[in-house]
C-alpha cells in the first residue's frame, strides 16, 4: 500500500488490513502475522470465556479483548460491564505487554472498577468468573510495572 488511499474491507469501511504480532502492533506490509480475531461473533458466555482463556494463554492478550469486546456488543445490556472490564483487563495487559506501563496501569484499573461495579449489582451473573481474583490479579500487575512483561505467563485465569 502506498500510503494513499486507506485500506478498505468488503463493506467499503476503513480498516487497516497490514499483518499484527501478537500484541496487536501493525506489521509491515507482506509480513508474517497471527490472524486476526473475526469480529461481531456471537457466542455464549462460556464460548468467550473458553476462547478468550486460549488467547490469553497463547499470550495474545490483544485478540481476547476483541472476543469480549464482542460479548459486550452483542450481549445484555445489563452485562456490559462485565464484558468491558473484562477486554479492558486484556488491553490493559496488552499495553504493559508492549512495555506501556502507565497505559497498562491505567487500563487495569479501569476495568477493575468496571467488574467492582458490575459485582455490586443485583443478581448479575458471572458465568463462573472469578472477580475478586481477576481484581488482586490487576492490582499486583499494575504494582510491577513498569517493564515489557511476558503476556502468556502473566495470563490472568478467568474462572477460579
Amino acid at each position: 500500500m502506498d500510503g494513499s488511499a486507506r485500506d478498505r474491507d468488503a463493506e467499503g469501511r476503513a480498516r487497516n488490513a497490514r499483518p499484527r504480532d501478537g500484541l496487536g502492533r501493525p506489521l509491515p506490509y507482506g509480513a508474517d502475522g497471527v490472524a486476526r480475531q473475526p469480529e461481531g461473533v456471537a457466542r455464549t458466555p462460556g464460548q468467550t470465556l473458553a476462547e478468550a482463556q486460549r488467547l490469553l494463554d497463547a499470550g495474545m492478550p490483544f485478540h481476547a479483548h476483541e472476543v469480549f469486546e464482542d460479548a459486550w456488543k452483542s450481549g445484555p445490556s445489563r452485562e456490559e460491564p462485565l464484558w468491558r472490564g473484562l477486554a479492558q483487563l486484556a488491553v490493559g495487559l496488552t499495553h504493559a505487554a508492549r512495555g506501556n506501563a502507565r497505559g497498562g496501569a491505567s487500563l487495569l484499573e479501569r476495568g477493575t472498577d468496571s467488574l467492582n461495579r458490575y459485582a455490586a449489582g443485583d443478581g448479575v451473573p458471572t458465568y463462573g468468573i472469578d472477580l475478586a481474583g481477576l481484581a488482586a490479579w490487576a492490582r499486583e500487575l499494575a504494582e510491577r510495572l513498569p517493564g515489557p512483561l511476558d503476556a502468556a505467563a502473566e495470563a490472568p485465569r478467568l474462572r477460579g
